[in-house]
């Protein structure tokens, strides 16, 4: 089987390292050279790799397609290619729906919308595919946890809340920043702060079961520090401002 990328920005790129370091097994990988670094840094590190620049060779010769392209640059382009009826086409592509992809696309190929992230790389994270589909399902689980949406709808809140992950990342600066000036050498602060963030992030996977409320209970004490966190946090709106972000960019890919 050959696997096709069209588009190598972030999400592509680790989609790709993801499953070229695990035990997916694959003839050929096909990818497009519009991010030309990217696509070139893949191809020296990937000996399966193959970059081509025309987007209809990669379909002409590919049995799975994963668009991974910006929405604007979808739908300008994916009207223009031929597709065949016995592929598989998999989304990346965020606020393009099912039915505008099926429109574009033209004839019944096997559509799937998913949302990957860039810890896939890793061989990490969860990733969610609209409709639920058994070989894709598989396939994910090889790289990461796949959760099976059924209602397009409902896939929404998880594109949503894919939004924060930037956001996430942007506290661990502030978190590494706030030590640097007070006097800590930026590797050990750099360090600290995401080796903090792992721990807790491991630790709440573990805990999963439970309601995440009871997570942050135990972790207070009274009148300690992570009360004084949470209360201070709380009292300025930032947990609320939370909210209304993903409230934001639900309307947004509600569109």
């Amino acid at each position: 089987m050959n696997l096709g990328f069209i588009g190598t920005g972030k999400i592509a790129s680790s989609v790709i390292t993801g499953i070229c370091s695990s035990q997916i097994s694959f003839k050929k990988m096909i990818i497009s050279h519009r991010n030309k670094k990217v696509s070139q840094k893949l191809k020296k590190k990937f000996k399966k790799i193959i970059i081509v620049k025309d987007n209809q060779k990669i379909i002409d010769n590919c049995e799975w397609i994963f668009l991974s392209v910006t929405p604007t640059v979808g739908k300008k382009i994916i009207k223009e290619l031929r597709f065949r009826p016995n592929q598989t086409i998999i989304s990346f592509i965020s606020t393009i729906t099912l039915s505008q992809l099926k429109r574009a696309i033209k004839v019944k190929a096997k559509i799937v919308r998913a949302i990957p992230l860039p810890p896939i790389s890793l061989k990490k994270g969860p990733v969610p595919i609209c409709p639920p589909n058994k070989k894709i399902k598989n396939f994910f689980n090889k790289i990461g946890t796949t959760v099976e949406i059924k209602n397009e709808k409902s896939s929404i809140n998880f594109w949503s809340t894919s939004g924060m992950m930037a956001p996430f990342y942007e506290i661990l600066r502030i978190m590494t920043n706030w030590l640097v000036r007070r006097g800590v050498k930026r590797n050990n602060a750099q360090n600290y702060i995401t080796s903090l963030f792992l721990a807790l992030s491991e630790d709440a996977v573990k805990n999963s079961k439970r309601d995440l409320k009871f997570l942050v209970k135990d972790s207070q004490t009274p009148r300690g520090l992570n009360e004084q966190g949470v209360r201070e946090l709380t009292k300025l709106g930032f947990y609320k401002s939370l909210e209304k972000t993903l409230n934001s960019i639900h309307k947004r890919l509600s569109k």
